[in-house]
């Protein structure tokens, strides 16, 4: 029984919260008195949400919607980049919001390091989007969760923890 345990550190979204959470945007754009004649248009792609609307005060009226109901679902806000609205055509608004996924390969290095520093009985190994940690004891385990966890703040990626075996 002295194998050694481990689990994986991801950066990921549940995509049918997501897409509940925009459809109950959708719906409360369509029946708000204020929003509904913005000619809004809400369209979800793999990798972001474009919003189209009828000026900026409409755009921070929903996007403050968007925020309420990812909250509601267990989404993180931290999912969301926002981009810099931008004008389109026919006097509109359109807001790009990036959809963040997986660990970059700067904050990966930043989460190893900081594991390594800390945690000496810890090993901690890039694997593409996500790390793998390991050790010898389910306690150590626990206490680079507790240290995961503190850290989360500061990152600008939601964490999860998966596979822990």
């Amino acid at each position: 029984m002295a194998g050694t345990y481990s689990f994986d550190v991801v950066s990921d979204f549940d995509r049918q919260e997501l897409l509940n959470a925009v459809d109950q945007l959708r719906r409360e754009v369509s029946q708000r008195y204020d929003l509904k004649d913005s000619n809004t248009e809400v369209q979800l792609d793999e990798s972001e949400l474009v919003i189209t609307t009828a000026s900026e005060m409409t755009l921070e009226a929903i996007e403050d919607i968007l925020r309420k109901k990812a909250i509601k679902r267990n989404l993180s806000l931290k999912i969301f980049d926002f981009q810099n609205p931008e004008s389109s055509s026919g006097n509109r608004v359109k807001q790009k919001i990036l959809l963040k996924k997986g660990l970059n390969q700067e904050i990966a290095k930043k989460i190893s390091k900081s594991i390594r520093d800390q945690l000496k009985k810890i090993n901690a190994s890039i694997q593409g989007e996500s790390i793998r940690i390991t050790g010898k004891s389910k306690d150590d385990l626990q206490s680079a969760i507790q240290l995961l966890k503190e850290m989360e703040d500061e990152l600008e990626v939601p964490l999860q923890f998966e596979n822990y075996r």
